[in-house]
Parts: C-alpha cells; structure tokens; sequence
C-alpha cells in the first residue's frame, strides 16, 4: 500500500472527461494495482479512480495512470507533503457473524436457490485478496461467484466487484457470473450491483433452515 499527500489536480480521459482543479489529496496505490483519489471527506468513497488491471507511469510532477482500455488518469502533483509505502500482506477477509456464515452453509447445501440446475463448486474459493462465498456452475457449466450478507450494503457489491474484477482474469473460470445473495438488500445496492451486472437475489433464512411461518398470527 502505498500514500500520498499531494497538492494535486487530476484529469481524467475515457468514457467521460473530468477535471479535479489542484487540492490537497491523499492518493492511495494499492497493491492489486488500483489508483485511487481521496478528498477529507464523502466516507470511503473516492473522487476519481482507476480500477486493475492498469499501469502507473511516473514522471516529475506528472503520473500518469492508463488502463487497458487506453482509459488515463492524469495525476499534476504540485507539491508533495508526504509519500509512504507499507506492506499489509494478504487480508483474511471479513469474518461473518453467526447468521451469515449459517446462511452461507445453508445455500451451498441448496445451491438450487439460484436457480434451476446449478451446482456447488465449493465454498470460500479463495482469491488473491480474499475468499469468495460460493464458487457455484450454472446449468451451462458457467461460473458463478456467490458474495452472502445478511443485510447486503454497497460495500458488499464493492467486495464482489473486485473479486469478479480478479475472477475473470483466470481463463479457467471467465467468464464469472456475480450473486449477491442477502436477506435484505439495500435499494443503493441493488443498483449498483444491477449497474455491474451482478444479479441480486433475496435469501430466505427461515425457509432454508426448513423452518415455516405460523399461518395464524397475532398482527
């Protein structure tokens, strides 16, 4: 992981054309090969980004970070306060609580919630930065990464996304489908997730456990 401190601006050329005028920013490397922007506010999420596969050039003054796609993040540094680089090593992902590691266990046994003739692969299929879910094949004997949450957040989508991103880069798997599987999952979420292409799907915990609903209740 590598920080930056900077009096920066940033131009970015693709899709779109944006401009960020010069500020003081952090600029975060990280090791999977992202670039990302940060301003001291807007929580987690970035003013600008490039997502890996990309390549950062350096220069004086001036980085210049392209994607495959021939996409580029054009970094001015104006001065430099602060650069730091440190090894985190590999992240052991986040650790689930009791219901969404059970619910976890309950869909491998049932891999056929997400549709008819798919088929367990195995579960926590580990990734270069993390463990995916469930590694399922759909009828066609396609891939399909599952990412479970009991309450399924933007992050959760971000967390597939990068996981996808690292998937399809193995042609041993691509192309990879993307589940988000949650018992209740946000409205954000789920555009977000439907923007990516990843398919939503929401989990019955009681009906997996084989538990019914009374039919007679009190409201």
């Amino acid at each position: 992981m590598r920080l930056v401190i900077a009096k920066c601006s940033v131009d970015y050329v693709g899709r779109l054309s944006a401009h960020l005028p010069p500020a003081v920013r952090l600029l975060m490397v990280k090791a999977d090969g992202s670039v990302s922007i940060h301003a001291d506010d807007r929580a987690y999420k970035p003013l600008n980004w490039m997502s890996p596969p990309c390549k950062l050039q350096e220069a004086p003054g001036v980085w210049k970070v392209v994607n495959k796609a021939g996409e580029e993040l054009r970094i001015t540094l104006e001065e430099v306060f602060q650069d730091y680089s440190y090894e985190l090593g590999v992240d052991p992902g986040l650790v689930k609580d009791g219901v969404e590691a059970h619910l976890q266990e309950l869909l491998a046994k049932h891999p056929e919630t997400f549709g008819e003739g798919h088929t367990l692969v195995r579960r926590e299929f580990m990734t270069a930065i993390g463990p995916v879910d469930l590694l399922l094949k759909d009828p066609e004997g396609k891939s399909v990464a599952v990412e479970v949450k009991r309450r399924g957040e933007i992050d959760g989508v971000e967390q597939l996304t990068r996981y996808l991103e690292l998937m399809n880069r193995d042609p041993l798997l691509a192309p990879v489908q993307g589940v988000f599987a949650a018992q209740e999952i946000k409205p954000q979420a789920r555009v977000l997730a439907t923007d990516r292409g990843i398919r939503c799907v929401v989990v019955d915990y009681d009906a997996l456990r084989g538990m019914k609903k009374d039919e007679l209740t009190l409201f």
